[in-house]
């Protein structure tokens, strides 16, 4: 029970960093596609990479905090690796969208990209992350389970009055 309500504090803190970067992601992508050329060809991408830069230190600072960073090398890469990944099914759902459906209308690509892409972008990176970028760090040996505790101090209070009892004796 007690990992099922640390795990809905962690989603909660992850859903956090990503409503921000989703407001990135949202603003760069409208910005994006008002140009024209190749920023607007690659609107989504160029959106995404900033969300993704924006998240990765609400992760690491905020949300992940207390987790692993002794190979701050190897958990960037992984980063950009799963986000990356992420970022393809994002953008991939919206190219569908555009390409084999054939909504052009910057609110249908919003729609695609900024809603049904994200969901599955996000669902993805929220368990790699989770799994493989921001490992726990090794759990300590546990203390005594209750259980044991309670043996413990009945020991303890057993103890302590034989040795009262033999401290009044020697008296």
């Amino acid at each position: 029970m007690q990992k099922l309500r640390g795990l809905r504090g962690e989603v909660v803190k992850f859903a956090i960093v990503g409503v921000t970067g989703v407001i990135v992601n949202a603003g760069v992508f409208w910005v994006c596609l008002k140009a024209t050329g190749p920023v607007n060809s690659f609107s989504g991408y160029i959106a995404t990479s900033v969300a993704i830069g924006t998240n990765y230190l609400g992760y690491r600072y905020w949300l992940y905090r207390d987790r692993d960073a002794a190979s701050r090398k190897r958990e960037i890469t992984l980063f950009l690796i799963f986000s990356g990944i992420g970022m393809l099914i994002e953008n991939g759902i919206n190219a569908f969208s555009v390409h084999v459906l054939g909504y052009h209308s910057a609110t249908s690509q919003l729609i695609a990209k900024n809603v049904i892409g994200l969901i599955a972008g996000t669902t993805f990176r929220f368990f790699s992350y989770r799994t493989w970028v921001f490992k726990a760090l090794p759990e300590t040996e546990q203390a005594v389970d209750t259980a044991d505790g309670q043996e413990l101090a009945a020991q303890a209070e057993l103890m302590l009055a034989t040795e009262r009892i033999r401290f009044a004796k020697a008296e």
